[in-house]
């Protein structure tokens, strides 16, 4: 059993890694990944590999420093734990090439993944990838198991939506849709940052954590694409749940204004694989690892990616 400690492990040093997606008629385009690996004397636990959303980097989500908050790196957690953890930065996205003039769809981010994924197979060596999405990224994510499962051991969709019915925060998102069609790019600032924590129910977050999640965004980006909202806001549903045949957990916070529950539960209950799994998250909004509840978040995520196979299927 997990003991949702607050005592802080040793930092884990990470490393950088380059590869590249190859674009028709138009060049390859350089994705960035970032590695940490497990900590030395732990056993080997799996490779994880974290996908980011629609308005910040992979870095500030999953490998965020606050002082005052012990083991608020959910890549240095897991890698404590012996997890050989990755994360990438989509097309568009910190650094990441960002010269095409597109808006790096759903779709587009899918394609990062096949790049970035069979970049880190051959380079840490393993058989399948535990994947985990949060927000648009685990559309992408659930799109990039839907093409390519026999890359995927297990799925973990977060703060996810299928068809959109339910969500406030999408309905409300709509009323700019013209605006997000008619560039490429949308700016985002501090500001911005600290609505995606009030617009659900305030108090999920501390000040501390949402500051310093604000400082490492803007650090890299002042300002990210439009393809996610403008597919999460006219072109849903994206992913099949009938095609993703990979082992499934739908991890969904208490007040999160995009995914909505009923809209969950049907796609959930479409999923073929048996072995999957349905979490409601206890006071947690939307952003779940920068949230006051980000060791639930955690202990969900390692109990699911740890869970034995069955030896008995029927």
């Amino acid at each position: 059993m997990i003991q949702a400690s607050t005592r802080a492990h040793p930092a884990v040093s990470g490393k950088e890694h380059w590869t590249e997606k190859r674009v028709a008629n138009n060049g390859n385009v350089r994705l960035f990944l970032w590695q940490k690996a497990p900590v030395a004397g732990t056993p080997k636990r799996g490779t994880v590999l974290f996908v980011h959303g629609s308005s910040m980097a992979s870095q500030p989500t999953f490998d965020l420093k606050v002082p005052g908050r012990p083991e608020s790196s959910v890549m240095d957690w897991f890698a404590a734990r012996g997890f050989d953890t990755w994360c990438l930065d989509h097309e568009g996205y910190g650094r990441s090439d960002k010269s095409r003039p597109i808006n790096c769809d759903i779709a587009n981010g899918a394609d990062d993944l096949a790049a970035g994924s069979e970049y880190l197979l051959k380079a840490s060596g393993a058989g399948k990838l535990l994947v985990y999405g949060i927000s648009s990224g685990a559309l992408r994510a659930a799109l990039f198991a839907q093409r390519h499962p026999e890359r995927v051991a297990r799925l973990a969709l977060d703060a996810f939506v299928w068809t959109g019915e339910g969500s406030p925060t999408l309905a409300d998102r709509r009323k700019k849709l013209p605006e997000f069609i008619a560039k490429n790019r949308r700016p985002i600032d501090r500001a911005f940052v600290q609505s995606i924590f009030t617009r659900d129910h305030p108090g999920t977050a501390d000040a501390a954590t949402i500051d310093a999640f604000a400082e490492a965004i803007t650090a890299l980006d002042d300002s990210v694409p439009t393809g996610t909202y403008v597919d999460m806001c006219s072109r849903l549903p994206i992913v099949d749940p009938e095609k993703i045949t990979v082992p499934t957990i739908i991890m969904r916070g208490q007040w999160d204004g995009i995914a909505g529950m009923d809209d969950l539960l049907e796609f959930f209950k479409r999923l073929p694989n048996p072995d999957k799994q349905f979490a409601v998250m206890a006071g947690i909004s939307h952003a779940s690892f920068q949230q006051k509840n980000y060791l639930t978040v955690y202990h969900i995520l390692h109990s699911f990616f740890s869970q034995p196979e069955p030896v008995y299927r029927g």
